[in-house]
């Protein structure tokens, strides 16, 4: 039986205490995930699971109940059950989370010595739902780049303005998510070069990403507000307008000269007032990713290149946001004519 330590009150988040974590599969699988994001993720994939096996609503399966539950006990003809149902209820990208979790679990029931090898492989034998999506989310134009771009620089207070042209140069022409946009540290930068060192990109790889021409100018002129003292790149600017100082920030007990900079919901917050401020359509940060992977491939990059760049760990993945294929499409569509003439009624044109 799982300990109380195992749930947070939203739960989500995993103690860190080795003892509780026993021989509970699901428990040791959670706590096995890199990000509090992650485990939150496959936790609700783990309640999901539960509740096709027990004919309930996924309202009504809690943390507990997802970690409690004998997953040992599973058996092929149960797992193909699952998959199933689970398609009857969710689209086929959740399905495959949903079945990975599964698999994961299962594994480490083996781990723990409560299944053996060949239950657990045939348990484990299920395939995934094929299946594919459009993406979420769209391009951003140049016009609106640019229209966020002189909204930061009519700002009054050059700290904020300039800050925040620099943020918005960074995530479009680096292609950075927005999390690992407010890890970057000072010293991570090189001004010489542009060359910024992203040490926590997702699944923990680092890259290398090279701001360039405006977005370096933006990031020069930034650091001059902001001075040389380490920390983080982008720091938190009070509503007066001031650059949060040492005296002012967070100091940590174990680097207490390092200042605290922004978080990624600080990133989203300033988007979102910056497309008001510049009459921008409604985007979301990752846009700025689906943008510059586009852009790049538009422009002739080779996607090997632009995977890189973009940190993405399967090729695959750096395709689905090649617009390309959706133009000439559209170019394709135009070639087919349907005979349709407007009509009038009463002297008026519908």
């Amino acid at each position: 039986m799982a300990s109380k330590s195992i749930v947070s009150e939203n739960e989500s988040a995993l103690s860190t205490d080795v003892e509780g974590l026993g021989k509970n599969p699901a428990y040791v699988y959670l706590a096995s995930l890199s990000s509090e994001r992650s485990r939150r993720v496959m936790m609700n994939a783990l309640r999901g699971i539960v509740a096709i096996v027990e004919g309930i609503e996924i309202e009504n399966v809690d943390a507990r109940q997802a970690l409690t539950f004998e997953w040992h006990n599973l058996r092929y003809q149960h797992t193909q059950t699952i998959r199933t149902g689970l398609q009857r209820h969710y689209g086929y990208s959740s399905v495959n989370r949903m079945l990975s979790a599964l698999r994961r679990v299962l594994k480490e029931c083996w781990r723990l010595g409560l299944m053996d090898n060949e239950t657990m492989a045939r348990a484990c034998d299920i395939q995934n739902v094929k299946g594919e999506t459009v993406l979420s989310g769209r391009d951003l134009k140049q016009g609106e780049i640019l229209a966020l771009v002189e909204a930061c620089n009519r700002d009054s207070n050059m700290a904020i303005g300039t800050r925040d042209a620099a943020i918005i140069g960074v995530l479009y022409t680096c292609g950075v998510r927005r999390a690992e946009l407010a890890k970057i540290e000072v010293e991570d930068f090189n001004t010489q070069t542009g060359s910024i060192h992203i040490k926590h990109g997702k699944g923990n790889k680092e890259r290398m990403v090279y701001a360039t021409n405006g977005t370096l100018t933006a990031l020069k002129d930034w650091l001059l507000l902001r001075g040389d003292n380490p920390g983080k790149l982008f720091l938190p600017i009070r509503k007066g307008g001031m650059i949060v100082s040492k005296a002012e920030n967070s100091k940590s007990p174990k680097e207490p000269d390092k200042l605290k900079g922004i978080t990624a919901q600080t990133v989203y917050d300033m988007l979102k007032r910056r497309a008001k401020q510049a009459e921008v359509d409604d985007f979301s940060p990752h846009d700025f990713r689906r943008t510059f992977v586009g852009d790049l491939l538009d422009r002739g990059v080779d996607i090997s290149t632009v995977q890189r760049m973009a940190g993405h760990s399967d090729v695959s993945t750096t395709a689905r946001y090649d617009r390309r294929p959706e133009e000439i499409k559209q170019e394709a569509a135009q070639k087919l004519h349907f005979p349709y003439k407007r009509r009038t009624l009463l002297g008026e044109t519908l």
